[in-house]
């Protein structure tokens, strides 16, 4: 069962120009070619690998809200599915942010 809510670490300067196009687009989408997410159990272990000692925000996700929904792909590094976004997250769907650092 896919969980209701996803969380995404954004980067406070790509929120800040989600905020004037209305659309969530991390500097790294056009590389990747999608959104990085996790899920709840999942946050924790994100954080500490790629964002130890930095300043981010914590997005909180409605899957049900959003425009692209999210793909759940294998992740062999870690051994777990995550969800991941091929598309710009609409911010509708964006219910909470937190700040963390």
């Amino acid at each position: 069962m896919e969980p209701t809510f996803i969380y995404h670490i954004a980067r406070y300067n790509d929120w800040h120009k989600a905020a004037a196009t209305g659309l969530y687009v991390p500097s790294a989408f056009e590389q990747e070619g999608f959104i990085h997410c996790a899920t709840n159990e999942q946050v924790n272990n994100v954080l500490d690998r790629y964002f130890k000692g930095q300043t981010v925000l914590k997005l909180t996700i409605d899957v049900s809200l959003l425009v692209h929904p999210p793909k759940y792909e294998w992740a062999a590094s870690v051994n777990q599915l995550f969800p991941h976004i091929y598309g710009p997250v609409n911010l509708d769907a964006v219910i909470a942010t937190l700040a963390i650092g």
